[in-house]
């Protein structure tokens, strides 16, 4: 008598059917694969981090200095990603900036995803295909370099 088998998929080792990404047509993990929670927040970190040691040269540090930091962050973003395709904090965990649908980030894509990441309640909000609000109105995605 022959025992019956479930058919074997290829996400059943892992149990996962589902990664973000996946709608994007961006592999689960490794290289241009949707860039993690923690990579994204620690690189954050790093473009606060440099905005206020700016910020702190220019004299500009402080309670009263606030939106100047905001705005040296802002700049940092525009120029960095327009650039490298990605910020400083980007590229130092590794991650860049990329449009959905190929090619150069251009200029009007970091301007619209860092005016969105300053207000950052967009950044909170995730559409269906994982990105964050602000990435998906830029047209962007951030990845894995």
């Amino acid at each position: 008598m022959a025992r019956s088998t479930l058919p074997s998929s290829p996400a059943a080792g892992s149990g996962r059917t589902e990664w973000p990404g996946k709608v994007l047509g961006l592999p689960e993990s490794g290289p241009r694969s949707m860039g993690s929670f923690g990579r994204r927040f620690l690189g954050l970190v790093i473009d606060w981090a440099l905005a206020s040691l700016l910020s702190l040269a220019f004299g500009t540090y402080g309670a009263a200095g606030n939106f100047v930091t905001l705005g040296i962050f802002a700049v940092l973003q525009i120029v960095f990603i327009a650039l490298l395709s990605g910020s400083f904090g980007h590229v130092c965990v590794g991650l860049r900036v990329v449009p959905v649908r190929g090619g150069y980030v251009g200029v009007w894509r970091p301007v619209v995803r860092t005016v969105l990441l300053c207000i950052v309640v967009p950044v909170l909000i995730h559409a269906k295909d994982g990105r964050p609000l602000h990435d998906a109105v830029a047209g962007t995605v951030l990845v894995r370099r």
